[in-house]
């Protein structure tokens, strides 16, 4: 069963044309809950596998996944826009991924809405809705609604993963490279368009107002001079997203520190300075261990010293400790 019309008419047309499951979705009066639901948030600036810890805890959890980041919402440019590959999904369920079209025009207004619907159907299948993604405006707008009603109805969890600015940076440079050698100017080139309006939708995008700057030229320019305005829009993409990083910690900073959000601190530098086998173990310790911890504690109020050994499926070993 997908949305009824009854239901978009109560929302908005943009509804219609997403595709949001929504078996069991309850519409009964927000005071006959008896209990909040829990939903767990992941932030953190682009970059440090804030996509990766969500996979590895939905893989630990009943848990499915909630796309936060507004340029991965819409289709195509899935290089640029760094979307998780479905071969990176494992099987887990994502919503709100490479929905919408890429000139439409999308709110956070909208978002809370859309969002709250694949909140509502996630818990009511008994899962775990975990929203993930770098646009902390969405997520301030969807947690912290004018009314409360988000506070009501849901307890929250915040994970926070962080990266020492300067090791990220050199590792989104380092992402930057690697994205030009899977095909991004290829990517962008194909959406290139003089008259088309960069104010909204896709094309806000980090990489492709720069690259549009140097197809504009690049037909005048010899080959040299061409090779030099290419690395000029290469180097331009890395200066934006670092920038955009560092946007993204003041937002979390603000967040934690003025409104005070009770947000779970989990430091990834050590993972992003190991390579291959040391990075794994890195990551279980630093990263995925802790997480699994304090997303444990806040499910199943399971508190314990250590951290759990990575399993394939935590429940059972949950369940066993609140037996005895």
């Amino acid at each position: 069963m997908r949305i009824s019309m009854l239901l978009l008419n109560q929302t908005s047309p943009l509804l219609a044309s997403l595709d949001i499951p929504t078996e069991r979705l309850k519409m009964e009066p927000l005071l006959s809950r008896r209990q909040k639901e829990k939903v767990l948030i992941i932030m953190g600036a682009t970059g440090v596998g804030k996509s990766k810890l969500s996979i590895d805890l939905a893989r630990r959890f009943p848990a499915e996944i909630i796309n936060s980041d507004k340029m991965q919402m819409f289709e195509g440019l899935d290089i640029t826009t760094n979307k998780i590959t479905e071969e990176e999904q494992c099987g887990i369920p994502h919503h709100l991924l490479g929905i919408l079209n890429p000139n439409d025009d999308f709110t956070a207004e909208n978002f809370c809405e859309v969002a709250s619907l694949a909140i509502d159907s996630i818990s009511n299948r008994g899962q775990l809705p975990i929203i993930v993604g770098g646009s902390n405006s969405y997520i301030e707008a969807l947690i912290d609604d004018k009314d409360f009603i988000f506070r009501t109805r849901y307890d929250c969890c915040f994970l926070w993963v962080d990266v020492s600015m300067p090791v990220l940076h050199s590792f989104l440079s380092d992402r930057v490279d690697r994205m030009i050698e899977n095909g991004m100017v290829d990517e962008v080139r194909n959406i290139f368009d003089r008259t088309a309006d960069y104010s909204k939708g896709i094309r806000k995008a980090i990489g492709v107002p720069e690259f549009d700057e140097y197809f504009k030229e690049e037909t005048f320019l010899d080959e040299e001079n061409r090779k030099k305005a290419l690395k000029k829009a290469i180097q331009k993409i890395k200066d934006n997203t670092c920038e955009l990083a560092c946007r993204q910690l003041k937002k979390i900073h603000r967040l934690r520190n003025v409104k005070r959000w009770n947000i779970h601190r989990i430091d990834a530098t050590e993972v992003f300075r190991k390579c291959s086998k040391p990075a794994e173990e890195a990551e279980e310790k630093r990263v995925v261990g802790p997480s699994t911890t304090i997303v444990a504690e806040f499910l199943y109020n399971f508190v314990s010293m250590e951290v759990p050994a990575p399993v394939a499926d935590i429940r059972d070993h949950i369940t066993q400790c609140l037996v005895t």
